[in-house]
C-alpha cells in the first residue's frame, strides 16, 4: 500500500492530481481520513524527484540481431530502449490500466465506437526540432498497417479502416467499434516518428524525454537527455547507459558492487542472495506477464490435439511456481489471462498435474519417440531449469522431452516463432482483445502458437465492438476456453517481475502494464547520491 501512496503523492507533487482527488483515492485505499492529510502535506515532498546523474541499467534481453526500428521491437532491451526515445499517442495508468493522454491530449468516440476522434497536442519537437504534426502521426500509424513493416502491432493494426486527418484532428474509422481503443495505442511498438518512419525508420528520431547517442545492438545503446522535452515529469537523470547482460550471475554481481543501478530478470532463486547485499533492492511487481511452453498447432507432431493435451497435462503447475519462481507468481490455465483483466472469465476449472490423463491422450495421439522442446534462459529466468522440471514430470507419464538449450543471442528471431516447440514468455497486454489479437488472432505475425481458427477469429471480432459487458464477458470465457482446451499454449505460471536496484535509485513505479515499470523505468527513476 505504501508505494500506491507515495505515486498518489507524487502525482499531486508533479500537478496530475489535485487535494481532493488524492483525499478521496487515499482515502478509497483504506487510509485514515488523518493520515490522509498528513500524506498529502509530507509524502510528496519526500517523493520529490533529484536531477541529475548518469543512469546504468544492466538488462537481459537484448540480442546482436535487435533492430531500432520500432516495428521489429521484440527483446525486453528495446522496449525499454524505445520508451527512452519515444512517445505513444495512448499511455496507461500504472496502478488500474487505464489509458490517459500523451500525445493525444484527448479522444472522443462515436455512439458506436467504430469512429474515433483523438486531438493531438501541439508544440511537441521531434529531436531534430521539427515540430509534430498530424501528419506524423498518420504516417506512423499508416506505416504499421503495412504488412511489409513487419510490425510487431500489424494485428492490432488490421481493425482500423482508415486513418486519416480532419479538421486537425486524427481520426480513425474502425471495421467495427472497438471500446478498448485508446489502451490498443499503447502498444509499444507504436513510437510516433518523423514522417511515419518510412524515410529512416532506424533514426530513433521521437518525442521523448531522452535522445539516442549510440547503439550497438547487444552490447549496449546510450543516450542523453532532451532539453526540449515537452514534459516535466520525465527523465530526471542526465544520461542513460543501457548494458546488454544476458548472463544472470553478471547482472547480480554489476548490481551488487554498483557498477549499475538497476537489473531485470531477478531469478527468484537469488533474491535471498541479493537482500544481504546493504545496497541493494528488491522491486516485485504482480501483473500480465506469463511464462510459456508454446507449440505450433500446424507442425507435425503437434497438429494432434491429443499430444498437445498429453503435453498440458503432463504439466506440474503448482510445482513450477514453487520450485521455478519461489512462489513470486501465480498458477496459469494454459489462456493468456488473469484476474488483472476486466471482464476475466471465471469459473474456469483449474488445469491439474494428471499423468494418467496425460499418459491416456498420449496413447490416443498414437506419437511415439522424444519430443524436441527448444529452450534457453533468455526466454524467461530459469527457462533451462523449467524446461528439465517439465521432462521430468512428464516421465511420469510414459513422456519423452528432449530438451535442446539454444544459445541466448538471436534466440528470438532464431527460435521463438519459427521452432515447433519452446520456451518463450509474454508481458501481456491492456486488453483481452489486444493478447489475443497480438498473439492468437490468425493473421497476426506474432501468432507463435500458429493458432489459426477462423471461428475463434470470428468471436474475438464480434467481442470487439460488443457493448453489453455481460455479453462481452461471455465471449471472453468461450475464447479462453477454446485456447486452453484446443490451443497450442502451455501457460504453467503468471509471473512477478522481479527486479532490483541500488538504493540510489529512487521514484520506481510498480506498473501492472508490463515489466521494468511498462519499459518506463529509465524515464521515470531518480539518483538520490
Amino acid at each position: 500500500m505504501s508505494d500506491y501512496k507515495n505515486y498518489l503523492a507524487n502525482q499531486v507533487m508533479l500537478g496530475k492530481m489535485n487535494r481532493r482527488e488524492f483525499m478521496g483515492r487515499t482515502l478509497a485505499a483504506g487510509v485514515a481520513l488523518s493520515s490522509a492529510g498528513t500524506l498529502f502535506a509530507t509524502s510528496a515532498a519526500a517523493q520529490e524527484p533529484k536531477r541529475g546523474g548518469h543512469l546504468k541499467l544492466g538488462l537481459e534481453g537484448g540480442s546482436a540481431t535487435d533492430s531500432k526500428d520500432p516495428a521489429k521491437f521484440l527483446s525486453q532491451v528495446m522496449f525499454c530502449i524505445g520508451r527512452c526515445w519515444g512517445d505513444m499517442l495512448v499511455e496507461s495508468e500504472p496502478l488500474t490500466g487505464a489509458p490517459v493522454p500523451a500525445l493525444a491530449e484527448s479522444w472522443e468516440p462515436s455512439p458506436d465506437a467504430a469512429v474515433w476522434t483523438f486531438k493531438i497536442r501541439k508544440g511537441v519537437k521531434f529531436h531534430d526540432g521539427k515540430e509534430l504534426t498530424i501528419d506524423d502521426v498518420v504516417k506512423t500509424l499508416q506505416r504499421h498497417t503495412d504488412e511489409k513493416s513487419e510490425s510487431g502491432a500489424l494485428g492490432v493494426m488490421k481493425s482500423i479502416k482508415t486513418i486519416e486527418e480532419k479538421g486537425g484532428d486524427l481520426v480513425l474509422t474502425l471495421t467495427e467499434g472497438n471500446a478498448d481503443l485508446p489502451l490498443l495505442l499503447t502498444d509499444y511498438h507504436l513510437v510516433i516518428q518523423p514522417g511515419g518512419g518510412y524515410a529512416d525508420p532506424l533514426a530513433s528520431i521521437g518525442t521523448g524525454p531522452y535522445k539516442m547517442k549510440s547503439f550497438e545492438p547487444g552490447v549496449r545503446a546510450t543516450f542523453e537527455k532532451n532539453t526540449d522535452d515537452w514534459r516535466t515529469d520525465r527523465g530526471y537523470v542526465d544520461s542513460i547507459e543501457i548494458i546488454n547482460m544476458n548472463d544472470a550471475t553478471a547482472r547480480i554481481a554489476a548490481l551488487s558492487s554498483g557498477q549499475v543501478h538497476y537489473i531485470n530478470r531477478v531469478a527468484p532463486k537469488t533474491v535471498d542472495l541479493l537482500k544481504r547485499a546493504p545496497n541493494v533492492e528488491i522491486l516485485s511487481t504482480s501483473g500480465r506477464g506469463h511464462y510459456v511452453f508454446i507449440m505450433h498447432c500446424n507442425t507435425a507432431p503437434f497438429d494432434n490435439n491429443d499430444l498437445r493435451m498429453a503435453l498440458k497435462y503432463s504439466m506440474d503447475r503448482e510445482n513450477m511456481v514453487k520450485t521455478i519462481l519461489g512462489g513470486y507468481g501465480k498458477v496459469g490455465n494454459d489462456f493468456p489471462i488473469n484476474s488483472t483483466y476486466a471482464l476475466f472469465p471465471e469459473g474456469i476449472e483449474q488445469r491439474a498435474y494428471d499423468p494418467d490423463k496425460a499418459a491416456f491422450h498420449y496413447k490416443k495421439s498414437g506419437h511415439s519417440g522424444p519430443v524436441l522442446l527448444r529452450t534457453s534462459d533468455v526466454a524467461f529466468p530459469n527457462a533451462v531449469d523449467a524446461a528439465v522440471l517439465y521432462q521430468a514430470s512428464a516421465k511420469k507419464a510414459g513422456i519423452e522431452i528432449e530438451v535442446k538449450r539454444e544459445p541466448g543471442d538471436g534466440y528470438w528471431s532464431n527460435v521463438w516463432n519459427v521452432q515447433p516447440f519452446s520456451t518463450s514468455y509474454w508481458g501481456g497486454r491492456p486488453t483481452q482483445d489486444q493478447m489475443y489479437s497480438t498473439a492468437y488472432l490468425s493473421t497476426a505475425d506474432w501468432n507463435d502458437t500458429r493458432f489459426l481458427r477462423p471461428d475463434f477469429d470470428k468471436i474475438l471480432l464480434e467481442a470487439r465492438s460488443e457493448l453489453d459487458e455481460a455479453k462481452r464477458k461471455e465471449m471472453y470465457r468461450s475464447m479462453a476456453m477454446t485456447v486452453r482446451d484446443e490451443g497450442g499454449l502451455i501457460l504453467p505460471m503468471f509471473n512477478d517481475f522481479v527486479n532490483a536496484s541500488t538504493k540510489q535509485v529512487k521514484g520506481y513505479v510498480h506498473d501492472i502494464g508490463n515489466d521494468m515499470s511498462n519499459g518506463y523505468v529509465a524515464t521515470r527513476v531518480w539518483l538520490d547520491a
